[in-house]
């Protein structure tokens, strides 16, 4: 869908150019002026002769043959001017930046469509509408600033909304976060994101583009596409960060309001990234810390040495660090001890380092000498480096950007004095670096990073299941949920473990039914969804006359149809579930069950398929993974057999795409196995 003509084409038109700099046909001309770019440049303005310095055409069938336009008029004219630019002028490329289209409401929309039919019958490609444009390195065709010095090692930059891209520009390029190409989709009507970060994967060479990919979304159209390509470029070595903004219901509606958006359910979204290896961001300055550790050589531990000349700063770093599974260590052995050696009295060489606000340049490389070449048990290093504004420091910068230079380990500067130190801070960004004006914001972006896993492999294997009884059982019902019985069916196919059990409608059923089940016993409603709410369950029923009373009790409970009997099971409550959620998929959840799962809400998340090994982990990320260890001397769990469970939960829905929902709750987990002792089954073909 992406071309060549858009990211380097041998002529540009801009459809609304102005000699007014202050209108967008203006601005855009005169960022493409500015650019230098190389290629044949066409202004259009149907009331003058020349535009800034080129001969204005005034009719668009005037235009010569053109690869690219870059569309500032008024909204109803556009879909006939992109016509005329395909049909008449071979014209493959668009960026329309007018808005007017769908975020305006269904004669908006039905306008975009117009518009996109024209460009997808020409086999055109279009960046909008409603959109600040795209700068590449061979065109500036953004009529916004600012506009960043690119390099090819910079970031790559997707946007869903412009003015985001410009927000987030403005705040890193100061620090030294460095750009290679930035693509704002506007509404998005034949290219998102998704398709953006597609075409990146599909054309990806390491040696010449980028491997940082950036990303802001208000909505994500295609989570396949985005998983797919997202884990391959990560798999090809590129770091990906991104913000999906939208979470709550809230930030929900604000992104339908500014752009026609439709927020994707969170916890698809977070399980998505996870699935992807793309480090999630909730704003702008998280993206921004974290693309900067991105420009960093890789952490490949954990292990932090604090460098400093100020405690305050180092202490909140420890405590950051610290939240995100990070480790400080304690330094002491025989190359600490030569270290202090080398530094003023009263320096800590326990980490973090303290060389004393008095410290300089030359202790400093003494410090990251010693960090990087005899301390063997540290990852990375962090070196806080401010001033009082007594003397210039530019002699300390320059050291740290020697060592960055040969280091074998990351280091991360941290330049708090960004007005006392400015004109040091600026020779630092010129030297090609950039830095972190905050500590907490570095140790956060570290966190960050360093908990994101690995994109999950392309093929999993999931445990086999009876495919044929699965699909018979699907087949054969309607939508709603399945009877106890063809849940039963349904589990036995899977291969998860369940209680022994049945139904009754009768008295004399539910009598009978009980002595085939054993005393104790569970007595369940079946119908209601909430049973414990409407008095629907009763435990331990140790006799005929009690199954008798219960029954009798139970019957006759709204919506009830029948008694579901199983004998009574001890162990540890957990739960696995399933839900499919528009677009994504099935997601598969799991954690401490019973009403415990609505209480705590300690639950992992994963898009289906997860295999066994991708079960352990969500079930390793739980907060209670304590007591499946087992606790203060009460059993816990059979994690690798939870784990299997869940796994079996995923081979279902694989099979039973219908399934919209599921629920296995609770599960009770013993040192043996896990149970299943209820569960539901919801079909929605």
């Amino acid at each position: 869908m992406l071309n060549n003509e858009l990211f380097n084409p041998k002529s540009i038109a801009v459809i609304g150019a102005s000699n007014n700099i202050n209108k967008p046909g203006g601005k855009i001309l005169k960022n493409l002026i500015d650019g230098g770019f190389k290629g044949e440049l066409y202004a259009n303005n149907p009331k003058e002769d020349t535009v800034q310095g080129l001969k204005a055409y005034k009719h668009i069938e005037d235009l010569p043959q053109v690869d690219m336009a870059i569309v500032a008029i008024a909204a109803e004219f556009i879909p006939n001017v992109a016509e005329i630019l395909t049909t008449q002028h071979g014209t493959k490329a668009f960026i329309v930046i007018s808005a007017g289209f769908s975020e305006m409401g269904p004669e908006g929309a039905k306008l975009e469509k117009e518009l996109v039919d024209h460009i997808n019958a020409a086999g055109a490609t279009l960046i909008g509408p409603n959109c600040t444009g795209v700068i590449t390195p061979f065109h500036q065709g953004i009529f916004t600033l600012p506009i960043p010095k690119l390099d090819p090692k910079g970031c790559d930059f997707i946007s869903g909304s412009g003015a985001t891209a410009c927000f987030i520009m403005e705040a890193g390029i100061p620090k030294g976060l460095r750009f290679a190409n930035i693509i704002a989709v506007g509404n998005s009507a034949q290219v998102g994101v998704e398709d953006v970060l597609e075409h990146m994967d599909l054309n990806f060479n390491p040696e010449t583009d980028s491997p940082v990919k950036l990303m802001y979304m208000e909505r994500i159209d295609k989570p396949a596409k985005l998983l797919k390509h997202a884990s391959s470029l990560i798999r090809k070595g590129c770091k990906i960060a991104a913000v999906k903004a939208g979470s709550s219901e809230e930030g929900s509606r604000a992104a339908s309001s500014h752009t026609g958006a439709m927020a994707n359910p969170d916890k698809a979204v977070d399980a998505l990234f996870k699935k992807a290896g793309i480090v999630r961001c909730y704003g702008r300055e998280e993206l921004i810390a974290v693309a900067s550790v991105f420009m960093h050589p890789t952490l490949t531990g954990k292990n932090i040495a604090i460098i400093t000349h100020a405690g305050g700063p180092a202490v909140m770093l420890t405590d950051e660090l610290s939240k995100g599974n990070l480790a400080i260590p304690h330094l002491d052995n025989e190359f600490s001890r030569f270290l202090a050696e080398e530094l003023y009295p009263g320096s800590s060489v326990a980490n973090p380092i303290d060389f004393l606000a008095t410290g300089t340049a030359q202790q400093l490389d003494t410090i990251i000498n010693y960090v990087d070449n005899k301390f063997d048990e540290i990852d990375g290093m962090v070196v806080i480096f401010g001033t009082p504004g007594l003397s210039p420091i530019f002699d300390v910068y320059d050291v740290l950007d020697e060592r960055m230079k040969k280091a074998k380990k990351p280091i991360y500067a941290v330049l708090p004095s960004t007005l006392t130190a400015a004109a040091e801070v600026a020779h630092f960004v010129e030297k090609g670096r950039v830095y972190f004006p905050d500590e907490v914001f570095l140790g956060k972006a570290l966190g960050m990073v360093f908990n994101t896993p690995e994109p999950t492999p392309e093929q999993v294997e999931l445990p086999e299941v009876d495919t044929k009884t699965i699909r018979m059982i699907v087949d054969s019902v309607e939508n709603g949920y399945l009877s106890p019985e063809q849940v039963q069916a349904m589990l036995d196919a899977a291969g998860i473990s369940r209680a022994k059990e049945g139904t009754a409608q009768t008295e004399s059923a539910a009598v009978k039914l009980a002595d085939e089940v054993g005393f104790p016993l569970v007595m369940k409603v079946v119908g209601p969804v909430h049973k414990t709410d409407v008095g629907g369950v009763v435990l331990n029923v140790k006799t005929k006359e009690q199954v008798i009373a219960e029954f009798n009790r139970m019957i006759v409970i709204p919506e009830t149809t029948a008694i579901l009997m199983q004998p009574m099971l001890s162990g540890l409550e957990l739960f696995a579930g399933v839900n499919r959620e528009d677009k994504f998929g099935h997601m598969i959840i799991c954690g401490m069950g019973g009403v415990m799962v609505e209480i705590l809400h300690d639950i992992a998340t994963n898009l289906s398929p997860v295999a066994p090994f991708m079960a352990l982990q969500m079930v390793k990320q739980l907060k209670s993974i304590k007591l499946l260890h087992g606790y203060r001397g009460k059993p816990g769990a059979n994690i690798p057999h939870f784990a299997e469970t869940v796994a079996r939960v995923s081979a279902l829905v694989e099979a039973a795409p219908e399934i919209a929902e599921l629920d296995l709750n609770p599960l009770l987990g013993n040192p043996e196995g896990v149970t299943a002792v209820d569960a539901r089954i919801r079909i929605e073909k």
